[in-house]
């Protein structure tokens, strides 16, 4: 039984439960058209990288704790823009096995384009908070013409509703 709160979040559920969980989360994003499928698997990547990854080691912990606003600000920009080279590129390449590697990065760039346009379009102010999320989204659907299916604009609309609130 876990004593501290670090340690009740450092534990994992078995491996065949967690590699069920990704390959359902890919098999999902499959079914989707490149781009949607890129734009799920980025939406989806915190979930993925936790069940994915190896959990941290104590050492890794005290240096991630150390990073100032600043310096991980910065690691989450370079992550966000290099995303085609990262773990989304291998899922989504896991998903399309078929596409070669450039229509992959292109997909996963416009993901994250699209991504930052729809939290850039969101004003704070005080009219109706589901009216400034739609707006946002349609503004970032008009300015990146992504051309996703309406789900993923949904998803795209929840996103945002949720970590803007």
């Amino acid at each position: 039984m876990p004593t501290t709160r670090t340690q009740a979040f450092q534990l994992k559920p078995s491996n065949s439960s967690l590699m069920t969980e990704v390959e359902s989360i890919i098999a999902e994003a499959a079914k989707l058209p490149l781009r949607d499928a890129a734009f799920s698997l980025w939406r989806q990547r915190p979930r993925l990288d936790t069940l994915e990854g190896p959990p941290m080691t104590p050492a890794e912990i005290g240096i991630a704790r150390a990073l100032s606003p600043e310096e991980r600000s910065l690691k989450v920009r370079f992550n966000r823009d290099h995303a085609q080279d990262g773990a989304t590129f291998d899922r989504l390449k896991r998903a399309y096995p078929q596409a070669s590697d450039t229509e992959i990065k292109l997909a996963i760039i416009a993901a994250v384009r699209f991504d930052d346009a729809c939290f850039k379009y969101f004003t704070v102010d005080s009219t109706d908070y589901w009216r400034r999320v739609v707006r946002a989204v349609a503004l970032a659907q008009r300015q990146e013409n992504p051309g996703y299916l309406e789900g993923t604009y949904q998803t795209a609309r929840n996103h945002v509703a949720y970590y803007m609130k």
